[in-house]
């Protein structure tokens, strides 16, 4: 047990839309990522998500609605519930979301990433 500097660990990678493991709990991720730009529509049909605003801005998309997000906001994404996340500036992100979670969800793309990193 050790104490986990997020802006530290934020420092040591520089690309978007590749998440980072910072920690595990009960069957659960801990992750870090930077968002810029646009990702993909997707949903996952297993899995809540919480995305956690460490720095920055983003705009998480519905089919329905968008919700803005700075720093310090969090949303819980419901399993099953289709979304993409839009980042006019780079955004930092803590991510909390089950181990299984694929990034993309049911969409494959060159953004899926299988393979995570853990910092």
């Amino acid at each position: 047990m050790e104490a986990i500097n997020i802006k530290e660990k934020l420092s040591l990678f520089n690309d978007y839309w590749n998440p980072r493991i910072v920690g595990e709990l009960n069957g659960q991720h801990v992750k870090l990522v930077k968002f810029r730009g646009t990702f993909v529509w997707h949903k996952h049909d297993n899995e809540d998500e919480m995305f956690l605003v460490v720095s920055g801005r983003f705009r998480m998309e519905f089919r329905d609605r968008q919700v803005e997000l700075s720093e310090n906001d969090f949303i819980i994404v419901p399993r099953g519930m289709e979304h993409r996340p839009v980042a006019e500036e780079e955004v930092s992100v803590m991510l909390f979301e089950p181990m299984t979670t694929l990034n993309t969800g049911n969409t494959q793309s060159d953004l899926t990433r299988h393979d995570l990193q853990s910092i």
